[in-house]
């Protein structure tokens, strides 16, 4: 019994031997940190606030934002109240959209510093925050992508001194007051005036509109009159505003340039009416332009602080070219 009970005694601590030193443990996995991955195309929102939506100038920047959304397979949405005056409803909207949740904002403003307080959300968010066609300015901006206004005002000034000769007087009908891009664009325009020996009568502000350019062109006609050579306007609108001021007044012998490059000004500009010339952006290469910088933002890749679209100053030698490529 006892040598019974000593062979299972011994059998055991074996057994407990073998359990104990001949099992190799495997060493602890050390867990891999999660990959960052880019969101998907079809996840991702870009807003796109515009100043307006209410003319045709901006329904060409909205149908190349709309364009790169189809081709980049992302969701953009374009919103813009109902006139480039209304400064307040416009940062309503800037709020909505970031309230919203998008994962980056677009913004052509009305007036850069309400823009700017309200976009400040955003980027406190780590929202990228873009600009199309006029520079909301604020510090931490992914990028602007617009035309040089300035510059371009310029060579529409120029065009206009080159063709009627530096013997004319001037006015100047500029956008909303205070707005970054009416002062470029009024800038311009003097510049070349200034270069050329032109006389400035007077620059008043058409409030972005033909029924305001109307207005503020019956009132230089009622100080100037005749001796008014050549009016250079904000927009097209305006210069639609200015020609039917000039055209109710009677005066024939005037030279109105326009800027935008609409359809509908160039078309006057090749039926011989006094809008001869529009200096003409590219907005529907903005538009498409701008959303694709978005994207690129926020998948986290490097994006040029400034994107410039050219321009072209659009007259009845250059009119039909232009429609053709418009189309």
């Amino acid at each position: 019994m006892k040598k019974y009970l000593a062979l299972i005694l011994a059998l055991a601590m074996s057994l407990s031997l073998v359990a104990c030193g001949g099992k190799t443990e495997e060493p602890a996995k050390t867990e891999e940190p999660a990959k960052t991955e880019e969101p998907a195309a079809s996840d991702v929102e870009i807003a796109v606030v515009l100043k307006t939506l209410a003319s045709e100038y901006w329904g060409y920047v909205k149908n190349g934002c709309d364009a790169a959304a189809a081709e980049l397979g992302v969701k953009v949405t374009v919103v813009g109240p109902g006139a480039e005056s209304e400064i307040e409803q416009q940062v309503a909207m800037i709020e909505q959209q970031i309230g919203a949740g998008v994962d980056a904002i677009v913004c052509a403003p009305n007036d850069a510093g309400a823009a700017a307080n309200a976009l400040q959300a955003a980027l406190d968010q780590g929202i990228p925050v873009l600009s199309v066609d006029t520079n909301v300015g604020i510090a931490g901006q992914t990028s602007f992508v617009g035309t040089m206004n300035d510059e371009a005002a310029y060579q529409g000034g120029i065009w206009a001194i080159d063709t009627l000769g530096t013997d004319i007087k001037a006015v100047v009908i500029y956008g909303q007051e205070g707005d970054n891009t009416s002062n470029l664009r009024r800038s311009g325009y003097e510049k070349a005036c200034a270069e050329k020996g032109v006389e400035v009568l007077s620059a008043l502000s058409g409030q972005n509109t033909t029924d305001g350019a109307t207005k503020t062109m019956e009132d230089m006609i009622s100080s100037f009159g005749d001796q008014i050579d050549v009016v250079f306007c904000h927009n097209d609108d305006t210069a639609v505003g200015a020609m039917n001021a000039c055209k109710s007044a009677g005066l024939t012998d005037v030279t109105i340039v326009g800027f935008d490059g609409n359809k509908s000004a160039v078309e006057l500009i090749q039926a011989g009416e006094l809008v001869k010339a529009t200096v003409a952006q590219q907005p529907y290469a903005m538009g498409y332009e701008v959303v694709k910088a978005a994207l690129a933002a926020i998948n986290g890749e490097k994006v040029e602080e400034v994107i410039s679209a050219p321009v072209k100053v659009v007259t009845a030698e250059n009119a039909q070219e232009y429609l053709d490529s418009l189309a």
